[in-house]
């Protein structure tokens, strides 16, 4: 647990946490905690049960935000994404008069962008902590959208020159990796959209319009995500109509094949018959001359059959 006080963006260690339960003369008191931490916060600031036992929960937690009669408590979901797999991280915030608690199970690189903003606008309030943490938040989406789209191209690309039945299990992972995150955006774009229109004591009026440019971003990356759910359906659809093709192509070549080897093979047929009186079955170049037939005759069809684009 890692306890600053924080005054037009400048930090200043705190080693006593009592010190914290005293409103500064200036500024706002941020501790970053873990969940470990929850049991001393608690009784401290009365935090609510609820809302810790949220925080502790191992399951996955929606989007919300609480109201309580001395703080907020508000979670939202930080997005990264590793080529592989798409992960959420749980990002719960205590927001009281004087301070903000950030309590997360796994390091949330948000946090840590964070602290050269606090310092660069010269952030003295809690309020506006929480709106530059839930800017950065929903402004990674914007950048994970970008990666999935570029992956999503990819995969078109490698579709279209060379289909393999693996990208199949990429379509369909990336496909559902997809519309579980859309499953999410929507309860946290409420959650922007309440910071944004419902009247908070806790967040400062002036401050509470620029929420609404959160909620747009919001609505855009939720439009965008919508897109790439429809991307992934074209290109299954890619997928399935280049198997097809290709086991046309397969067929195709089976079928001319099996053409050209039919005149072949009533030649070989007629004179492997055991009649003594078939023509030219004593002649000492009889043999030759039917290979001679046969491969013409082979050769004259599949250069017809070039020429016509069958093969």
């Amino acid at each position: 647990m890692k306890i600053r006080l924080v005054n037009e963006g400048v930090f200043t260690p705190i080693d006593d946490l009592q010190t914290v339960l005293t409103p500064p003369l200036a500024g706002f008191y941020w501790i970053d905690a873990d969940v470990d931490d929850l049991a001393e916060l608690q009784p401290l600031f009365s935090l609510h049960d609820l809302a810790v036992e949220d925080c502790l929960s191992e399951e996955e937690q929606r989007p919300k935000i609480e109201i309580y009669e001395n703080h907020y408590f508000i979670v939202v979901n930080s997005i990264r994404f590793d080529d592989e797999e798409i992960f959420l991280r749980a990002l719960n915030v205590f927001l009281g008069r004087h301070f903000i608690i950030t309590v997360t199970k796994q390091k949330i690189n948000e946090l840590r962008t964070l602290k050269p903003i606090l310092w660069e606008q010269e952030v003295s309030g809690p309020d506006r902590f929480l709106y530059l943490l839930i800017d950065l938040v929903v402004d990674n989406y914007f950048v994970v959208g970008d990666r999935i789209e570029a992956k999503i191209e990819k995969l078109e690309e490698d579709i279209l020159m060379h289909t393999k039945k693996s990208h199949l299990n990429e379509i369909i992972g990336l496909r559902s990796e997809i519309l579980w995150l859309k499953k999410v955006l929507g309860p946290q774009k409420d959650v922007i959209n309440t910071l944004n229109k419902k009247d908070l004591r806790l967040i400062d009026d002036q401050l509470q319009k620029y929420f609404s440019d959160i909620y747009e971003n919001a609505v855009k990356i939720s439009e965008t995500f919508d897109t790439y759910r429809d991307l992934m359906s074209n290109l299954r659809e890619a997928y399935q109509s280049s198997i097809a093709n290709r086991a046309n192509e397969i067929m195709r070549v089976f079928t001319a094949m099996t053409v050209i080897f039919m005149p072949l093979t009533i030649i070989t047929g007629i004179y492997g018959m055991n009649f003594d009186n078939i023509p030219e079955i004593h002649w000492k170049y009889g043999y030759f001359m039917i290979l001679g037939i046969m491969l013409v005759l082979g050769l004259g069809m599949v250069v017809i059959f070039k020429k016509k684009d069958w093969i």
